[in-house]
């Protein structure tokens, strides 16, 4: 089922003559521009990487990834019931975690026809208690009933390898290895090694060499 979330980023996006949730072949777009195709994607990109690889080829695309930077969590007794109670969520997202997106998406991130828009957004979360279609469950079990946008944020927007940069530390020394990107960004390493990976993979540092059994990366001139 569609959440609020998703239709309220649709309509965020469908403005002037845009046509929404429209056929295209085998697929079916979110928003249609006359300049781009927008799909709106909350969960994992991997999930959509070979329909946005085939639209490519043909169209301009822009992929919306919303991240919630932080999420109030409205409680109820049932669904569409009263409300029990409601608490801000002690989780909080930030524009670095797309590298955990990005893992999943190098077969098709950057692409001349890709635009990657990372939206930071504020959300309630409306829940009940209930336990799916799990056998095995306990009285802190609860359903998602609808994510609700409150408020969008920051954005950025990503099109090229070089566009990452703006997601890492200015001050990191040449070469660096993963981790330095550890204590700047104040990550664990393994979190290091994955941004190096998409760093990598999008073709933004090379590997120069080795410190020991460390690798060590340097940035792209094409990418500077």
């Amino acid at each position: 089922m569609e959440t609020s979330l998703h239709r309220q980023l649709k309509e965020r996006y469908a403005s002037g003559n845009a046509r929404i949730e429209v056929p295209l072949g085998d697929y079916r777009i979110d928003v249609v521009t006359d300049d781009e195709l927008i799909e709106i994607q909350h969960g994992s990109l991997s999930a959509i990487r070979d329909k946005i690889k085939h639209l490519v080829e043909k169209h301009t695309v822009r992929v919306v990834k919303p991240i919630i930077a932080s999420k109030q969590l409205i409680k109820l007794d049932r669904p569409q019931g009263e409300l029990v109670s409601r608490r801000k969520s002690p989780k909080r997202g930030r524009l670095l975690d797309i590298f955990d997106e990005l893992v999943h998406f190098t077969q098709v991130f950057p692409h001349p026809q890709l635009t990657l828009e990372v939206v930071l957004v504020e959300v309630e979360e409306r829940r009940y208690p209930g336990h799916g279609r799990r056998r095995r469950w306990s009285t802190t079990d609860f359903e998602v009933e609808d994510r609700i946008l409150v408020r969008v944020d920051h954005n950025l927007l990503l099109s090229a390898a070089e566009d990452l940069w703006q997601l890492l530390p200015t001050r990191l020394p040449t070469p660096f290895h993963t981790g330095d990107l550890a204590k700047q960004l104040k990550i664990q390493r393994w979190v290091a090694q994955r941004i190096a990976y998409c760093l990598r993979q999008a073709g933004a540092v090379r590997e120069v060499g080795k410190s020991g059994n460390t690798r060590l990366y340097d940035r792209v001139s094409d990418a500077a």
